[in-house]
């Protein structure tokens, strides 16, 4: 548990992290087993890596957790990763016991009525808590979340509300489903692969990215502080000099 090791002295904590949970079925496949028992093992670690954040004292953490190019996977495996989804918002009361806000970012009309229910319930009873805010990114992909923000203003030009060249990239990241989240600041991604796959691309225009090859279910609190820490390293100019 992330609360029996010791804190590390930062110079510097991001504010937004990213974390694309990735290396779950491989880790399943190593060990002869369904690539399901992967994502069980993963939710062990996204919830000591939630835990982690708070006491680190980041602001926000998303996990992209269901893309929406993962319903492309055998129907069997995303079936269980759907029930996982449900089970764990049963599990959440920990969570709200810990005063962690709880959000959930993408598009929610493919989801069933029953996971979008507990989704709505969880926000609701956790929205009131600011120390740490943790944002689930279910069936998101950062492709279609901007297209969906510009259709919104294409909305507004047709209805003579807006002029074209009146647009600017605030009223983009004002529709967007992280519209009051700030800018991430830094990306960690295990389990050896090294792109972003379509991960809050717009929010992440100057993010820090962070590589490793350990798959996620393997992902320790240790090695998250290692993350971070190498984050107060690194030199952050956003385009200046």
């Amino acid at each position: 548990m992330a609360k029996d090791i010791a804190v590390p002295e930062l110079s510097c904590v991001p504010v937004h992290v990213g974390v694309i949970m990735d290396g779950n079925g491989r880790w399943a496949k190593k060990r002869g087993l369904p690539r399901k028992f992967g994502h069980k093992e993963g939710v062990k670690t996204f919830r000591a890596i939630t835990r982690r954040a708070k006491q680190l004292g980041i602001k926000y953490i998303t996990f992209y957790a269901f893309s929406t190019e993962n319903w492309k996977r055998p129907k069997d495996e995303v079936d269980a990763i759907m029930k996982l989804f449900e089970k764990n918002l049963d599990e959440v009361k920990d969570f709200i016991d810990e005063e962690i806000r709880v959000r959930f970012i993408g598009d929610r009309s493919a989801l069933s009525e029953s996971l979008r229910e507990k989704m709505q319930n969880t926000e609701k009873s956790s929205e009131h808590f600011t120390d740490t805010t943790m944002i689930l990114a279910i069936n998101y992909g950062g492709r279609d979340e901007i297209c969906h923000a510009v259709k919104e203003i294409a909305q507004s030009v047709k209805k003579g509300e807006l002029e074209p060249s009146d647009i600017t990239p605030e009223m983009i990241t004002e529709r967007l489903y992280t519209q009051d989240i700030p800018p991430v600041d830094y990306i960690i991604r295990p389990s050896g692969e090294m792109r972003i796959s379509n991960f809050m691309i717009w929010q992440s225009a100057y993010a820090e990215y962070y590589f490793t090859d350990i798959l996620w279910p393997d992902f320790t609190v240790t090695d998250f502080d290692k993350a971070i820490i190498e984050f107060g390293d690194r030199s952050r100019r956003f385009g200046g000099v």
